[in-house]
């Protein structure tokens, strides 16, 4: 077989929930100071779920959607691969919920399972698939990777930081957004941040001053390791003006803003004498520990790279900030809004990717967009599909997370929320038996209305049906 070139992304696309809540309405419901989520974090909205979807239903529609917008042939598909850390079974994967995409055609012969390690899990599939695909296991087929998650967490300060969304994505060769080969940076360690040891709850336990200065402290790591491998590929200096677009984990965007910041950091601690970074010079002895904090740093961090950030890291966030965290997604949405955002000005560019998950695993590594990636654009319609979504109040979006804690784990239930909240479509969650078997229906489009098909579609029957 003619050994693959230019591996990358073929096609992508992005599921979110229809409802979200407005962080500035949820200021006023929380009775914090106006600005402390739209500003302090840099959020503006959040997407959220009821109980009539999970993460099989997401996962579904994302592939499927994916396969349909794409016109993509199910035999092509050779591997399929799910990050997240949304868990609804100890030991089966979402990915074999998935096979029922392909079950009409018959294709089983299709590799890959789950991946999980917090927010990293999506990277580490899109790893394993290019991999795969440049090795001599590879059979000449194609390969989807599945990233996102439902966050959610208890009241408190971190439930503006939660959200909801799936991106899934179509990797092969002569691909218009290629992999820079050989360039990665990792960093892991064990480190209890960001945590979920209680299978009856799906809200984490965070120690959120850890988990920042764990994030930071990756970043250091992972840029340093990334820059070697860069400078060894193409025997020249490397720093951010190599870079054209950054895209990072985005937990909130104010993390993003900072993280940028913190490359910039060590670019200066690489080559401390250059004048652009005289108002460092102050910082240069500090131990990095005593960095991750130091406001005065971080405000001259982000006043240095307020135009660049602008430039190249404000285009990735869009949807970051429309959903909020997405968890494995987080990325890979990134990258989709600067898809959305630059369109066929990414032609011949690189972008810069820092992904990280809490225990902690994360990478540095980059792209660069080889071709016009005007037909992606153009199918994944991301601005009007935003537009098109529900907006609902605080209180209603409180009593959905307090159904979806009441009904965590619960079995022989039917879910209570009307599917008129979700777009047409899609996959949804119809009813749990006594024994835990999840069956699933799907709302239709007929004419100008949104209705749900009739017949009871489990688990085991699924069909690769294309929108009407």
């Amino acid at each position: 077989m003619t050994k693959p070139n230019n591996i990358g992304i073929l096609a992508i696309d992005v599921y979110f929930p229809k409802t979200y809540v407005a962080q500035e309405d949820l200021e006023k419901f929380d009775g914090v100071s106006a600005g402390k989520y739209t500003v302090g974090l840099g959020q503006t909205n959040m997407a959220f779920c009821g109980d009539r979807e999970d993460i099989y239903s997401l996962c579904l529609n994302a592939v499927n959607n994916l396969m349909v917008k794409y016109d993509v042939d199910p035999h092509s598909v050779g591997r399929l691969e799910v990050g997240t850390e949304t868990v609804i079974d100890k030991a089966k994967s979402i990915k074999t919920v998935l096979m029922d995409l392909f079950a009409s055609s018959g294709n089983t012969s299709i590799d890959g399972i789950d991946t999980i390690n917090a927010c990293y899990g999506g990277t580490s599939a899109l790893h394993n698939a290019v991999q795969w695909i440049e090795s001599t296991y590879w059979d000449g087929r194609n390969a989807i990777v599945v990233a996102g998650d439902i966050a959610v967490y208890e009241k408190g300060p971190a439930r503006p930081t939660g959200g909801a969304g799936v991106v899934a994505m179509l990797i092969g060769p002569n691909a218009p957004i290629t992999f820079d080969s050989g360039l990665r940076g990792v960093h892991m360690e064990n480190v209890y941040d960001f945590y979920k040891p209680d299978m009856e709850s799906e809200y984490p336990r965070v120690d959120g001053k850890l988990s920042i200065s764990c994030y930071l402290r990756a970043i250091d790591n992972c840029y340093s390791r990334y820059r070697s491998q860069f400078e060894k590929k193409f025997g020249q200096p490397f720093d951010l003006s190599k870079v054209d677009y950054a895209v990072f984990h985005s937990p909130y965007n104010k993390l993003v803003q900072k993280s940028f910041g913190r490359m910039l950091y060590n670019d200066f601690l690489k080559n401390p004498t250059d004048e652009k970074f005289k108002t460092l010079e102050s910082y240069r002895q500090l131990k990095p520990e005593d960095t991750y904090f130091n406001s005065d740093l971080e405000k001259a961090l982000l006043s240095l790279t307020k135009e660049t950030y602008a430039n190249k890291v404000a285009p990735s966030t869009a949807l970051a900030k429309q959903l909020g965290n997405t968890y494995c997604g987080s990325t890979y949405s990134g990258l989709l809004s600067l898809f959305s955002e630059k369109r066929d000005e990414l032609v011949g560019k690189r972008v810069l990717t820092f992904s990280y998950g809490s225990g902690l695993s994360a990478s540095a590594f980059s792209f660069k967009v080889d071709k016009s990636i005007e037909e992606i654009v153009e199918k994944v319609d991301l601005k009007n599909r935003l537009e098109s979504r529900q907006r609902v109040t605080p209180e209603e979006f409180t009593a959905k997370l307090s159904l979806r804690e009441q009904r965590h784990n619960l079995k022989n239930y039917t879910p209570s929320d009307c599917t008129s909240t979700l777009f047409p479509g899609s996959f949804f969650l119809k009813q749990v038996d006594n024994v835990g078997r999840r069956q699933y229906d799907r709302t239709y489009m007929t004419s100008s209305r949104s209705i749900s098909i009739t017949r009871v579609v489990a688990a085991t029957g699924l069909r690769y049906v294309k929108l009407l």
